[in-house]
């Protein structure tokens, strides 16, 4: 991977983290939602919050992050995202259950075990999305942009 590539790719993570950074608000407001409105014990509204962040995040990665969301394609990535980020976010919800469940002086609070277990499935989840989901980044032959023009739907998927 020369410089450029490089670079592209760090725009790329930091777009990613951007989301996640969404995604998180999502999170924590619908646990909050859950905890105080709900009434739900913190471990039904993180998984609840969980599948609500993972939503947005999946609509504003593929739109705009890597560019190469279609109605075509849209099933087989969900489905490769939910999967995937399914797992990260396993992780994340394992890191928080456990702080909770340690009862540690700080980590054991919500907003600091929220936090860790978010920072943690973050790496995970860039390399599942960019490699399984929406695909490495390559460069285009002239042939392939040639027919990338002539078939609207992506297929490479680029971030700009």
């Amino acid at each position: 991977m020369n410089r450029l590539q490089l670079g592209r790719e760090g725009l790329t993570a930091l777009k990613f983290g951007a989301v996640g950074c969404l995604g998180f608000l999502t999170d924590i407001s619908v646990l909050h939602l859950g905890l105080h409105d709900l009434r739900l014990t913190p471990f039904e509204g993180r998984a609840l919050s969980l599948a609500c962040a993972m939503q947005v995040t999946f609509l504003v990665n593929g739109l705009i992050v890597f560019r190469c969301l279609s109605w075509r394609q849209c099933g087989r990535q969900w489905l490769a995202y939910m999967a995937t980020n399914g797992l990260g976010n396993l992780i994340n919800y394992l890191v928080f259950a456990a702080l909770i469940a340690s009862r540690l002086p700080q980590v054991s609070r919500t907003g600091w075990a929220l936090v860790i277990g978010s920072v943690l499935a973050y790496g995970f989840n860039y390399v599942c999305v960019r490699l399984m989901v929406f695909g490495a980044p390559k460069g285009r032959s002239a042939l392939q942009a040639a027919a990338a023009a002539a078939d609207p739907t992506p297929t490479l998927c680029d971030p700009a």
